[in-house]
């Protein structure tokens, strides 16, 4: 017969017969397969046992066993809980192709690019300013706001973007939207094509496609977009620092890509990580060689956290009314108070500060990154930004030693839109600080099993 204990929606099942041993195996796999969460308060040994209808002694040395092997802890006078990280990642099934996108998740070590780390987020400076905002803001403020996004907001970005990107940007051009993937969807309904570098990431392009746009492919090279390859109206461009590759667009093809727009072309520059070069002095937006001619788009996805949601568009002044009109019709409504938080960060200073300190130390991550690396394996798009790519055959092998040791990267074959060489994709800024020394010696560790 069995016996059964319920407590917090949880349903243990044990059998009086499979004895102390066999209650102690029931809450090692409750705590493995996640259904004890780490936190969880366990019942006392008194009532667990009377649930049980078994000795209090029993459930005693269950408990001191458990907490010896790590998966509960003790403390007087305070209940029994489950540790923390004591859920085991799963064995991951072996797959014929790489991992999804989404696999990150679910993995210990996560050096999956596109994120900074959020445990470096300024709490403090964010709750402050909000303290700020949210007593000074007359009552109108809280009403539906301008879907450009609030003035102030616009007028201190065009500050900031003329000081530390050289954009021309007048408040009256700029459009606050919720992050790039909205900015590109918007401009994907009022363009019937669009190219993308080839790599480029693909979210992107379908949002773009979501929009409506067709989405034509360009190749890159070592210098960059090949801009006598353009032969779209509308062209999507990493200038600063190509995504996923890394390289900088040559002098000679930034000035050939504003000829290109000047000549009836439409650029779109996205800026994604223009604020952390590493090498040399930042490279300018490209916008500032032909501002009627070229969108620039920003965020603050890499410098703060992406679930802000919070982007922008400087505009030639032809597209700022149909992109204002398109972000309405799709139900856009800007969130105020969040606009204004960034605005006072902007404009206190606290902005630039928290900047130049998470450049110094992503600098310094992606050199300890490098140091560590086999010698056979080398590195590119160094120079700045969050990722870097390693070439490696036999891409889908090597990603599955490093699923197996639960380190997630991405993968370079899927962001090609035919065919390409595959490599790896790894974000050094991801993991907070005390993870990523252990991330690293994962990351290390697996490509060693497999080689170059």
């Amino acid at each position: 017969m069995t016996g059964s204990w319920s407590s917090s929606d949880l349903h243990l099942d044990w059998s009086p017969s499979e004895g102390r041993r066999g209650l102690a195996d029931a809450l090692r796999r409750a705590v493995r397969e996640g259904r004890l969460a780490p936190g969880t308060a366990l019942p006392s040994t008194r009532a667990l046992a009377a649930d049980l209808g078994i000795a209090r002694g029993t459930v005693t040395r269950v408990y001191n066993d458990l907490t010896a092997e790590g998966y509960l802890r003790t403390r007087q006078g305070a209940p029994t809980r489950v540790a923390a990280d004591t859920r085991t990642p799963a064995e991951p099934r072996e797959k014929s192709g790489p991992p999804t996108s989404a696999w990150f998740r679910d993995a210990r070590w996560d050096l999956f690019p596109g994120r900074p780390d959020l445990s470096a987020f300024p709490r403090a400076a964010w709750a402050s300013a909000t303290r700020r905002v949210v007593q000074s803001m007359p009552a109108g403020s809280f009403d539906y706001g301008d879907p450009a996004g609030p003035a102030a907001l616009r007028e201190a970005l065009a500050r900031y973007l003329a000081r530390s990107r050289g954009v021309l940007a007048e408040p009256d051009r700029i459009v606050v939207c919720g992050g790039y993937s909205h900015a590109i969807g918007v401009l994907g309904h009022l363009f019937d094509e669009i190219a993308f570098e080839d790599p480029s990431l693909p979210e992107f392009r379908e949002g773009a496609a979501r929009g409506g746009a067709k989405i034509v492919p360009v190749p890159v090279d070592e210098r960059g977009i090949r801009v006598s390859d353009l032969d779209s109206p509308v062209a999507v461009v990493t200038a600063a620092h190509q995504y996923p590759l890394g390289v900088t667009l040559a002098p000679e093809r930034r000035s050939a890509l504003a000829g290109w727009a000047a000549a009836g072309g439409l650029v779109i520059e996205d800026d994604y990580d223009g604020e952390f070069r590493f090498d040399r002095q930042p490279v300018g937006a490209v916008q500032s060689l032909a501002p009627e001619r070229i969108v620039y788009a920003g965020g603050v996805s890499k410098t703060l956290a992406p679930a802000l949601r919070i982007g922008w568009l400087v505009l030639p002044r032809r597209l700022v009314g149909p992109v204002r009109d398109t972000m309405a019709a799709l139900g856009w409504r800007s969130p105020v108070v969040d606009h204004l938080v960034l605005a006072d960060l902007l404009n206190s200073g606290a902005y630039d500060r928290h900047v130049r300190q998470r450049r110094v130390a992503y600098r310094r991550r992606r050199d300890r990154l490098l140091a560590a690396l086999p010698p056979e394996f080398v590195p590119e798009g160094i120079s700045a930004g969050l990722h870097l790519v390693l070439r490696v055959p036999g891409e889908a092998a090597v990603l599955r030693a490093l699923r197996r040791r639960s380190v997630a990267v991405d993968h370079l074959s899927r962001y090609w839109m035919g065919s390409g060489p595959g490599g790896l994709v790894i974000g050094y800024a991801t993991p907070a600080e005390h993870a990523f020394g252990p991330a690293v010696e994962a990351l290390v560790d697996g490509l060693r099993a497999v080689g170059p």
